[in-house]
């Protein structure tokens, strides 16, 4: 019925659906770490109109980030945990992935469950924080590295580096495991006579090696905005200290606000450029 309800707001909300208005929703997520802007896409109405409907009503006020992982991403907006109230399937609002809205730095996105729908959480969202990416990490077939990695490293011949992996797995060190094991590239294709090269689409490598962002993430999520100010919070808060479910041993709450603005108006103040 909730879902009903949000079809019937895009129906009934012209501002939101149609692309000849000459105004926007500019959206501001106050923290206690500063201000962030966002604007949604008109491309992807259903989520748009959720989001501006529960901010319009107050419901996100309060609402914590509850996730947070450094260079990956916050997400937050769990109203369903502060009203008490069940989440529900019925709810879930149907996907609206686009090839050209990605998970680069300052993407909006909706979080979701598993499901073969893909369909999204009714509330929550995350806004992407990623990190830049090389040209190999984007064109590594990781899982297939990992897979020819475990041969070698049974192999009598290669004990050394597998003691070498095995201490730095124990210093606790990810990133220099990780940057340890994508050297092993040229000689895991020698040993095993294998490519370990996968495609990755040429604009969006140029983008995530450039901007940065979590590009594993793309065509599995609705992104449906974007932010325009304030990533300096969204970096604040990532990098907070979190438990082992990575939730923030402080507590952030988030008060959200909408405004409607002249585009021209958000174009000119944030830089944000409409699509023609």
């Amino acid at each position: 019925m909730i879902k009903n309800a949000i079809i019937a707001f895009v129906l009934t909300s012209g501002m939101l659906v149609s692309c000849t208005s000459n105004k926007d929703y500019l959206v501001t997520i106050k923290t206690s770490y500063g201000e962030i802007k966002l604007i949604l896409f008109e491309d992807t109405p259903l989520h748009k109109s959720n989001f501006i409907k529960l901010a319009s009503e107050g419901r996100y006020d309060g609402t914590i980030f509850h996730r947070v992982i450094k260079e990956f991403m916050i997400q937050g907006g769990d109203v369903n945990t502060k009203e008490g109230t069940p989440t529900s399937d019925e709810a879930m609002i149907p996907e609206e992935i686009k090839p050209h809205h990605i998970h680069v730095r300052g993407a909006v996105a909706a979080a979701r469950t598993n499901n073969p729908q893909r369909k999204s959480s009714e509330c929550q969202f995350y806004i992407v924080q990623g990190k830049k990416w090389t040209v190999q990490e984007l064109t590594l077939d990781q899982a297939k590295l990992n897979q020819y990695l475990g041969q070698l490293l049974a192999m009598p011949e290669f004990q050394a580096l597998r003691q070498e992996f095995i201490e730095l797995q124990q210093l606790g060190d990810t990133q220099a495991l990780q940057a340890r094991i994508n050297d092993c590239q040229p000689l895991i294709e020698d040993e095993f006579q294998v490519s370990l090269h996968k495609d990755f689409p040429a604009n969006r490598l140029e983008i995530y090696t450039k901007e940065g962002g979590a590009p594993h993430l793309d065509d599995e999520y609705t992104v449906f905005g974007q932010v325009v100010s304030g990533m300096e919070v969204v970096d604040a808060i990532a990098g907070k200290e979190t438990d082992q479910m990575d939730k923030p041993l402080e507590e952030i709450t988030m008060q959200v606000e909408v405004e409607e603005l002249k585009r021209s108006k958000i174009t000119k103040q944030y830089g944000y450029q409409y699509p023609e």
